[in-house]
């Protein structure tokens, strides 16, 4: 019997996401914070909208959730209306949203209490791969859940890694953000010193990409940053937020992460400039305002 699937969350990920599922064949029952969304959504992809999170469980053998933070995760899936309140014993939780591991683990000892499996299975790629269903994810929790859950997670990645214990699909998650936000800073000081040095930018541009200054980031925001072009794949708030859950969870390890520190500067930068809803490739507003300079 095919698994019934619900789906929480219909942002800019979690919509990209839940149609994918169902271009895959799955009959989706949807909750979304703001019910006009659900219902476009749904008019359009075609789902079963529900009124609650525990309604959603009601009618479902697996949930997804795709939000924003980990108070959202705890409301929609322990609040007062949330899944916890209508499951069935047996039934799997997969959040797919970027939370601290920490919280992770301690929403899964609650819906452990009620007998409901759960996952940390967070993603990478932003809103492009999200559409073409080849995003990375990484997923954290028991071996049994992840294999019943892989095929409806192969409808939207690409690249589905079982990173180990619960919390571990979380902490690749936002060391890998942190090392992307790093990235892109350091990407926008180069930048800033070709152009002020008077170097050819697409000259630059190359050779770095040819060479051991390549890296995703170059590849992706060089473009944006010399065009200014803040359209939203990825929000800097939430960039700020991974970032900083990464630095918090380094530092109960007793490590430090400096590049990751830096970086978060200059989006919390970003963030009293009032660029929280744009992309993270925003970040060159700060770093032109540090240089005196703009590209």
């Amino acid at each position: 019997m095919a698994e019934r699937v619900g789906w929480i969350g219909l942002g800019i990920m979690g919509s990209r996401q839940a149609a994918n599922l169902r271009h895959a064949g799955y009959e989706l029952t949807v909750y979304n914070r703001t019910r006009e969304k659900a219902e476009a959504w749904a008019q359009e992809h075609g789902a079963t909208v529900a009124a609650t999170p525990a309604e959603v469980a009601r009618q479902s053998d697996i949930v997804f959730s795709m939000v924003v933070d980990g108070a959202q995760v705890e409301r929609v899936l322990l609040g007062d209306h949330g899944v916890i309140h209508d499951a069935h014993e047996g039934l799997l939780c997969v959040d797919m949203s970027t939370i601290g591991p920490a919280d992770t683990r301690r929403i899964g000892e609650a819906l452990d209490e009620h007998g409901i499996r759960f996952l940390d299975a967070p993603v990478t790629g932003s809103a492009p791969k999200a559409t073409d269903g080849t995003l990375t994810i990484m997923v954290g929790g028991k071996a049994d859940d992840f294999r019943r859950a892989k095929p409806m997670l192969e409808a939207m990645g690409e690249i589905i890694v079982h990173a180990g214990p619960r919390g571990h699909g979380e902490m690749i998650k936002v060391i890998n953000n942190a090392v992307a936000a790093a990235n892109a800073n350091t990407l926008g000081q180069a930048l800033l010193v070709g152009n002020a040095t008077g170097v050819d930018l697409d000259a630059l541009v190359k050779v770095m990409a040819a060479g051991s200054g390549g890296s995703a980031m170059l590849d992706l925001k060089a473009g944006p940053m010399r065009e200014h072009d803040y359209t939203t794949l990825f929000k800097l708030e939430h960039m700020l937020k991974d970032v900083r859950l990464c630095l918090e969870e380094g530092q109960a390890a007793g490590v430090p992460f400096p590049a990751a520190a830096a970086a978060r500067e200059v989006l919390s930068a970003g963030m009293g400039r009032g660029l929280g809803e744009a992309d993270f490739v925003a970040l060159i507003d700060v770093l032109e305002g540090l240089a005196g300079g703009r590209l």
